[in-house]
């Protein structure tokens, strides 16, 4: 069955977008079928991949508002993409009237689905009806979330999302777990974060090993390829393949 996994946490900056890239490509390198959904109108993901948003014609947007079929860019570095760009911003607004408007996403991506074994989904950083979509379209969950005490304090609001979803919209939903992002093991701030979140995340789903901080990452998306291919060696790879082998196991 095709594992469908919204990325998603309600703050910004955790490294959500990276991460969903490169845990694609992990999964593609190991003979995984992979699909990589944009849902977030700043685009980021469909820029990191080396698509320029701005001269898209179609987008998500077209398969979430007017139906269409999915607008799939096959074959970057082994993964497929449906791509976004500005438009989606419109689409929360569009959608308030629309009939049955949390499952389109989840419409368009059951009639591709039997092409792919996973199929990563970009969240929005808020709340909102794109974030619903995702959701409501996924089998899991997986939560990026920055070893910051400020970020570990939104994880209840975000688990209370997730709940009142599965009681009314997704039933099936599973947490696939929590992955700490942009670690420095060498600050007691950040050491003390990390075993909050083993401690108290832990009975919820599995706390994986935490991705280090580090400047190579900013530096392969603006070069628009994966961090194994910028910098094969990185300790950072190792970690995220650890991950892929625990997500093939869902």
């Amino acid at each position: 069955m095709t594992k469908t996994i919204a990325l998603f946490n309600q703050s910004g900056g955790v490294g959500k977008t990276t991460l969903t890239m490169n845990l694609g490509y992990h999964l593609g390198q190991r003979n995984n079928r992979v699909l990589l959904a944009d849902i977030d109108p700043q685009a980021s993901l469909t820029t990191f991949m080396g698509i320029d948003p701005e001269e898209l014609d179609k987008t998500i947007y077209e398969s979430i508002v007017d139906e269409e079929p999915l607008q799939i860019i096959e074959g970057i570095n082994g993964l497929d993409l449906v791509p976004a760009n500005i438009n989606l911003s419109a689409a929360e607004l569009e959608l308030v009237s629309s009939l049955m408007r949390e499952v389109r996403l989840k419409n368009a991506l059951d009639g591709i689905a039997d092409n792919y074994d996973f199929i990563l989904i970009d969240c929005p950083p808020s709340l909102g009806i794109l974030t619903v979509l995702s959701l409501v379209a996924a089998t899991h969950v997986l939560v990026p979330i920055q070893t910051q005490f400020k970020s570990f304090q939104g994880t209840d609001l975000l688990l209370n999302t997730v709940a009142r979803l599965r009681k009314a919209a997704n039933r099936n939903l599973k947490i696939a777990g929590f992955i700490p992002t942009m670690f420095d093991g060498r600050t007691a701030q950040e050491t003390r974060t990390y075993k909050a979140i083993k401690e108290q995340l832990s009975p919820l789903a599995t706390v994986y090993e935490p991705i280090p901080r580090s400047v190579v990452f900013p530096d392969a998306s603006e070069k628009r390829i994966p961090l194994a291919l910028y910098q094969p060696k990185h300790p950072a790879i190792k970690v995220i393949n650890k991950i892929v082998k625990k997500l093939e196991q869902l």
